[in-house]
């Protein structure tokens, strides 16, 4: 039988708190394993715990849940297993690239439906993007080079330690190309692509999906403005 996923929330609101509880607490293979109400807490509780996902608010006292996300993430090497999804009332791209910057997995607003946020606890757990193609490109892009320029050519090459094949794999997945859009590219079988993008994680030691783009853009590999 499989061990379910275990989660830790992290909110300021006892109400927040609570409604999330009540609806991750009657999915199947979800379990909440501990609540925080600030930054710091936070921090401790998944010390503690030792949850699979982190669902962090990013306005808290004592310390603030970007904060708290670096921390959790940056720190510790028993971490690196832990992954936080940044839950906030804000649609801010700042708020959104500083999360990713900290390490977070996904970002998810509090007006989302109790199925996607339900959905967003086992996306991020199995290692998948959270974030919408569309808007991974256009925060990443945007706070990569500044404010939005005409299309530029890409600069960065293929990194030593990946096939020509792999290399294909991470730039179709930076361009928000989904397993399935990636096998029909490549005429490649969908099991297969999994495995390239496996280990193109692996070799370049991401934490997933969505650092896989942050890493294409920042390395110059995909540009702003092409697609």
């Amino acid at each position: 039988m499989t061990a379910p996923l275990r989660v830790v929330l992290a909110d300021d609101h006892d109400l927040v708190r609570a409604g999330f509880r009540v609806i991750l607490g009657t999915e199947e293979g979800i379990e909440v394993v501990g609540e925080a109400r600030d930054g710091i807490e936070a921090v401790e509780v998944v010390e503690a715990a030792e949850p699979d996902v982190v669902l962090m608010d990013v306005q808290m006292p004592r310390l603030d849940g970007l904060e708290a996300t670096r921390r959790i993430l940056g720190t510790d090497p028993a971490a690196a297993a832990v992954k936080v999804v940044i839950l906030t009332t804000f649609d801010r791209e700042d708020y959104l690239f500083e999360a990713l910057r900290a390490g977070a997995s996904g970002f998810l607003l509090k007006n989302a439906s109790p199925e996607e946020l339900v959905e967003s606890v086992r996306i991020v757990a199995r290692g998948d993007a959270l974030l919408s193609p569309e808007v991974t490109r256009r925060v990443i892009a945007r706070f990569t080079t500044g404010a939005p320029t005409a299309p530029v050519q890409p600069t960065g090459g293929r990194p030593a330690d990946l096939t020509e094949r792999e290399f294909e794999v991470l730039v179709l997945m930076a361009r928000g190309a989904s397993n399935a859009e990636i096998a029909e590219q490549l005429v490649l079988g969908e099991t297969t692509v999994k495995t390239h993008v496996s280990r193109v994680l692996r070799k370049l030691g991401l934490r997933d999906r969505t650092h896989a783009v942050v890493f294409a853009y920042e390395q110059g590999i995909v540009a702003p403005g092409l697609t």
